[in-house]
């Protein structure tokens, strides 16, 4: 039974014994102190919810490590977690107790986030601490999760988001710039609305012999600059059959004949026959053909051989550049440039 003893340092030491009958104890300064902490011990032994005071001395980051390798995510999911882990989390929290974070320093802290980091990025920080956090809760380590409540910037979509490229400037203007291996990629983005990794997996044995219609079997995830075959698709929705459009049919064809697929059947495989990657398409391919297409910056001849690249930057401001080649100057406007369409966007 729950009782109260003096110290011989004057103070008050409550006693009692938790749910495994191990004998507990804390000591208060005052008599009324101890009395209040027993009683409410005993109601939330009585309700089954018992915290054990001392549990939440436990440093955030071993138990955080702990709850990262626990989850069974997708392996992309468990990647993007681990590196807000690692980046934005660890180094605010990971020499904290686990009872001492508490709603008020969260919420600073999201706060000053906010100062440097995009919305997006402040939401998934704080879905992931206030996950580690909840399980703590779980594990009767704290009595509540101190994310409860915390304000978090709201994601607003701007001009670029979710834009809306036309047939004809897909045909016209993009397609014409476009690295001849690459060209037929892009294309079945804008003609089939597949996502990056379906086009990335598709492999021949998913297409029919005339190119009427493509299937989407798997995909090809990429983590960490590594690329992985993954055998079904985002969604059980996402396993579909697709219809070619007329247009697609020849530039596909002709791909097939100058590039035909390899051992593993990649219909756009690299120039090694592997998968491509995300990011090495995004910044070779992809936004300088966004730049020569004139749907991001400018790059315009002056004077001699002397090129000049113009863009705007993220903050609004209109930066200007001479250049002594135009693969220079275009590659200066893909890598600073702010916006620009994203290959998703083609499945608009």
């Amino acid at each position: 039974m729950a009782h109260i003893t003096p110290t011989p340092a004057g103070g008050w030491r409550a006693n009692w014994r938790d749910p495994a009958g191990r004998q507990r104890a804390k000591t208060f300064a005052t008599k009324r102190e101890a009395k209040r902490f027993l009683a409410e011990l005993e109601t939330s032994l009585t309700r089954g919810l018992y915290v054990d005071p001392h549990a939440g001395r436990m440093l955030f980051d071993p138990y955080a490590t702990r709850w990262l390798a626990s989850r069974n995510d997708e392996i992309t999911t468990r990647a993007r977690d681990a590196s807000v882990m690692r980046t934005h989390i660890i180094p605010a929290w990971g020499t904290w107790t686990l009872g001492r974070i508490d709603h008020t320093s969260v919420q600073e802290w999201i706060t000053e986030l906010g100062e440097r980091r995009s919305p997006a990025t402040i939401a998934e920080a704080h879905r992931i601490l206030s996950s580690v956090l909840r399980a703590a809760v779980r594990d009767r380590l704290i009595a509540y999760d101190p994310c409860d409540g915390v304000k978090v910037p709201r994601r607003r979509k701007r001009d670029t988001a979710d834009q809306i490229v036309s047939r004809d400037v897909v045909r016209k203007q993009l397609l014409p710039v476009v690295p001849l291996r690459y060209r037929a990629v892009i294309a079945a983005a804008a003609g089939t609305g597949m996502r990056w990794g379906e086009l990335a997996g598709l492999c021949d044995d998913a297409i029919d012999d005339g190119l009427r219609t493509v299937r989407v079997i798997r995909t090809v995830v990429e983590v960490s600059g590594n690329t992985s075959f993954k055998p079904f698709p985002k969604s059980a929705a996402g396993r579909r059959a697709i219809p070619v459009p007329s247009w697609l049919r020849p530039v596909l064809v002709a791909h097939l004949e100058q590039y035909p697929p390899g051992e593993n059947g990649l219909i756009f495989g690299n120039q090694v026959g592997k998968p491509l990657r995300r990011t090495l398409f995004r910044a070779r391919v992809w936004r300088p053909a966004l730049v020569r297409a004139g749907l991001l910056g400018r790059v315009t001849q002056t004077g001699g051989d002397r090129y000049l690249a113009t863009w705007v930057d993220p903050d609004g401001t209109t930066m200007s550049k001479p250049f002594d080649t135009e693969p220079a100057a275009v590659g200066c406007v893909a890598e600073h440039a702010a916006g620009g369409l994203r290959f998703h966007d083609l499945r608009h």
